[in-house]
């Protein structure tokens, strides 16, 4: 009797996820809100609370987390990775200083005390890799000019991750200095580990996960992805870095067809994940925070489109180009609830997992619009602070784009 509630309920969510994932579909909208709504109504407080299937979902919520740092992991070769550090690196310091600020000094003024401040401060700092990858593509942006520059703040936010949430790891968990200490130089050494090999012997390991059977080359990828997911939570490092360091680590056309054979399942368990995070919210707790994550939200979008703006004029990039590149970043969702997640399984602070899905949910449909309104709304803007200026012809998103040699 127990299975058949727990197939019932489950298949529920997952039938209700598709039809809320067409549904955003159809307005070229990101479904990561209605996955989030979708979980409060699912959770305590909820309109119909779930009981069989919660331990189900928790798992699979898990596996969502280890699949999304492993492909955002397969985007990237360890050269790349190498390359945008050496190269933009002060656009990365001028990201986590103007974004991730604001978010520790809320959590301050909120009384919530240092550990949750170092969360929020993530919270704030990332942008979504997922909405602004979609969100370019819909737009038509891939091959302008300041496109690049996106991507190399998104890859810099993404390496940062892998020393962070050890970081947070290790501090929600209530680890002395030392032993923090002890756990970020393993994570530091792992990192720096795999990014040796995959450089040096990337291809040898791409090799070896090979294999022209997309069965068994599914099998093999996913098995090593959670093995050594595992065995880095085990070493309080966190399951999403060694996921991460999987995904660097394999390139060519491994990386490419293990990317192609993950999307669905990446797709669905992060959809779970969403929906776990909302069960773990009470509704009746988002009103209270609703000022100051709406405040927060609006701080933080203008606090990206600087940095987007500060980073693309640093690359030389025109004056509309740096709009662009500002409104684009705006968009916050899956890895900002990742960081809130491990705050909240913690049971660091009972109003941040609240505070962040408000936060999310107000950003995560702010970012396509500004990525399609700063620019313009900028143009008017000085047009109208300065009428006997002369503009010079719009340029298309052609002429934006990086000429071949």
């Amino acid at each position: 009797m127990h299975s058949a509630v727990l197939l019932i309920e489950f298949g529920s969510i997952i039938l209700g996820l598709g039809l809320l994932g067409r549904f955003a579909g159809r307005f070229q909208l990101s479904p990561i809100p209605l996955y989030l709504l979708a979980g409060l109504a699912f959770g305590e407080g909820g309109l119909l609370p779930l009981g069989a299937s919660e331990e189900f979902v928790a798992i699979g919520a898990e596996i969502g987390v280890i699949l999304l740092l492993l492909m955002l992991g397969l985007e990237y070769t360890a050269t790349d990775l190498v390359s945008n550090l050496k190269t933009h690196y002060p656009s990365g310091l001028v990201d986590c200083a103007l974004n991730a600020l604001p978010g520790a000094a809320v959590a301050l003024l909120l009384g919530w005390g240092p550990v949750a401040a170092v969360v929020l401060a993530g919270v704030t700092w990332i942008s979504s890799s997922g909405v602004i990858a979609k969100v370019l593509g819909d737009l038509g942006r891939v091959g302008n000019r300041e496109t690049p520059v996106i991507l190399s703040v998104l890859v810099l936010e993404d390496l940062a991750m892998a020393v962070y949430l050890p970081i947070v790891t290790a501090l929600v968990a209530g680890i002395g200095l030392m032993a923090g200490s002890v756990t970020l130089a393993i994570a530091l050494g792992a990192a720096g580990l795999v990014l040796f090999l995959a450089v040096r012997y990337g291809r040898l390991i791409s090799r070896f996960v090979s294999s022209d059977d997309p069965e068994k080359l599914l099998l093999v990828v996913l098995g090593l992805t959670i093995l050594v997911a595992g065995v880095a939570q085990q070493l309080q490092v966190s399951a999403a870095v060694g996921a991460f360091l999987v995904g660097i680590a394999l390139s060519g056309e491994v990386a490419e067809g293990a990317h192609t054979l993950l999307s669905p399942l990446r797709d669905l368990f992060a959809a779970v994940f969403f929906v776990f995070f909302g069960l773990h919210t009470d509704p009746s707790s988002i009103p209270p925070v609703l000022l100051p994550a709406l405040g927060l939200a609006v701080v933080t979008a203008l606090t990206k489109i600087a940095t987007g703006y500060w980073a693309a004029r640093r690359a030389g990039i025109s004056v509309k180009g740096r709009w662009r590149a500002g409104g684009a970043l705006v968009a916050r969702g899956e890895f900002s609830i990742v960081i809130a997640g491990l705050a909240v399984a913690a049971g660091v602070e009972p109003s941040l997992g609240p505070l962040a899905t408000a936060y999310v949910l107000i950003l995560v449909v702010l970012g396509p619009l500004t990525a399609r309104y700063t620019e313009p709304v900028a143009t008017w803007w000085t047009r109208r602070r300065e009428p006997g200026r002369t503009e010079p012809a719009p340029r298309t998103a052609e002429a934006e784009a990086p000429v071949a040699d």
